[in-house]
């Protein structure tokens, strides 16, 4: 069984996709990030960095409890535990560069652009349109690599497309 600690978020979403997806058994464990329960202690073993998502798989090779935290971590884990989603093998070096790119670039700046237009109690003009620019220029490298093909990476539908996703459903917000 898979403990899914998630709140509705773009970066939770997208292993919610994966857990849907392939139809692995798993529980929710809302985490209400705006009360601060992604500070509790008991969610702090399980993700030292308090930030969802995070899971704790019950039935992990070797038959110990494993947490996974970060959301493309735990798209990686899931897709060698399940062998599903990974592409072909000759596009791992592609899949693995769009990962990162999402993960460090397109989701970080998301996320503080989102931060600074809704949730900063002080408007910092600079702020708002450096992140902005960043998710614009973000969001054309990827409309360009995306121009004529239907999935991010090869031609199946793999991890790289579901990390994608929790960040496009969100632009109009962004």
């Amino acid at each position: 069984m898979i403990h899914f600690y998630y709140h509705p978020t773009p970066n939770p979403a997208k292993v919610a996709l994966f857990l849907e997806e392939t139809g692995l058994p798993y529980q929710l464990i809302p985490i209400d990030t705006g009360k601060g329960e992604q500070h509790a202690p008991d969610f702090l073993r399980i993700n030292p960095n308090a930030k969802v998502p995070a899971i704790v798989d019950t039935t992990a090779v070797g038959g110990t409890a494993k947490r996974v935290f970060d959301s493309t971590a735990i798209l990686l884990y899931l897709s060698n535990k399940t062998g599903q989603f990974l592409g072909a093998e000759a596009d791992r070096p592609e899949l693995l560069s769009w990962l990162m790119f999402i993960a460090s670039g397109l989701g970080p700046f998301c996320g503080q652009a989102a931060y600074f237009q809704h949730g900063a109690t002080e408007k910092l003009p600079f702020a708002i349109n450096r992140f902005r620019r960043e998710v614009q220029r973000h969001y054309a490298v990827l409309e360009r690599h995306l121009e004529g093909r239907d999935f991010m990476v090869g031609d199946a539908y793999t991890i790289a497309d579901m990390s994608a996703w929790g960040w496009l459903d969100k632009a109009p917000r962004v």
